[in-house]
């Protein structure tokens, strides 16, 4: 029984690649109620510690609470700045420590039993979170990489290299989604229990069951009528980059109207393995796919490029040039705003 009680109130982290649904079942976890309401962002581990150094040396403590506290994310949380302030310097040690100092006091605040946190970098950030956190839970949601591709190259994509500037980058966007998806499994596998998968199209096509599953995971009541009547957020506001094109399209397997063959195949020949392992089967022959030395060499060595990004990031001082724009800072301390 005594577990019971405490997975009842174990931190929930949503994570995933970015467009893979992770916003849709952040908040379909706050409309089932039990959890605090809060929309904020708390870039802990990807931006706030690489830009300032560890939370264990007074100086960069100081300067992270200083600047986070005039972010957006804090003006959302509700809290106020002193009493917050002097917790944080006091008694935050790590990434971990932060994030539960702020969201232990926004679920105070409601008078929530447990809180969930939503940002989908947190899957290249599990083994940290889980050793500051120790009861902490995570939910991957992982959706088809060509939707993946489409959706983020619409919305701006990832730069070719130097000697690809004619292609579009939909297969290193898709190579993108290959990685993100492989981290998160690959950390998934040294904590299976307190890991869970989840597809996006089967959150989408058979929320009932899916939810169940996951609740039985959460140990949380995610009753679906409940959830589809309180429909906060992207419940009820769609989060789709083609929202103004087409309110009517259905958001699973999009790529299939909007991505030519060609494309089709080009993506399917950098990340197909992952995406039949993921249970996506490929529209494309084996001929379509083959594409010759420019995918092959670009399969070899990107993911080696996005690792090594991150790895000058968070273990080199490059990481001081770490942009904070996202956090949206105000030019001085800020008010907080309401989190409902």
């Amino acid at each position: 029984m005594k577990k019971i009680n405490e997975r009842k109130r174990s931190p929930v982290f949503v994570v995933g690649c970015h467009r893979s649904g992770t916003n849709l079942l952040y908040d379909t976890l706050l409309s089932a109620g039990g959890f605090a309401i809060y929309r904020g962002y708390l870039p802990i581990y990807k931006t706030l510690i690489p830009r300032f150094g560890p939370l264990d040396r007074s100086g960069s403590r100081k300067k992270i609470v200083e600047v986070w506290l005039r972010s957006k994310g804090f003006r959302r949380s509700g809290l106020e700045i002193g009493e917050l302030s002097e917790k944080l310097l006091r008694e935050c040690k790590n990434g971990g420590d932060f994030i539960r100092i702020v969201m232990d006091e926004i679920a105070q605040n409601h008078k929530a039993q447990r809180w969930a946190v939503y940002d989908p970098d947190n899957v290249l950030h599990i083994p940290r979170i889980k050793a500051d956190i120790p009861d902490a839970l995570f939910v991957h949601i992982i959706r088809d990489g060509r939707d993946i591709a489409l959706s983020l190259k619409k919305m701006g994509g990832f730069t070719p290299f130097p000697w690809r500037r004619s292609a579009r980058g939909l297969s290193e966007t898709a190579l993108y989604w290959e990685w993100m998806v492989r981290k998160g499994r690959h950390y998934g596998k040294q904590i299976p229990a307190d890991y869970i998968e989840l597809r996006y199209e089967d959150l989408v096509g058979d929320p009932r069951h899916t939810l169940s599953a996951l609740g039985q995971f959460l140990d949380h009541d995610l009753d679906y009528d409940r959830i589809q009547s309180a429909g906060l957020g992207r419940l009820r506001e769609s989060n789709s980059s083609f929202r103004q094109e087409e309110e009517q399209v259905h958001p699973v397997n999009r790529w299939k109207e909007k991505l030519s063959r060609n494309e089709v195949s080009a993506i399917e020949a950098v990340v197909g393995e992952c995406l039949v392992e993921s249970g996506y089967p490929l529209m494309t022959s084996q001929k379509e796919r083959e594409h010759g030395m420019q995918e092959a060499m670009l399969r070899a060595i990107y993911p080696s490029f996005l690792d090594a990004k991150l790895w000058l990031k968070l273990s080199t001082p490059l990481g001081m040039l770490t942009n904070l724009s996202a956090l949206e800072l105000s030019s001085t301390g800020s008010q907080a705003e309401p989190t409902a």
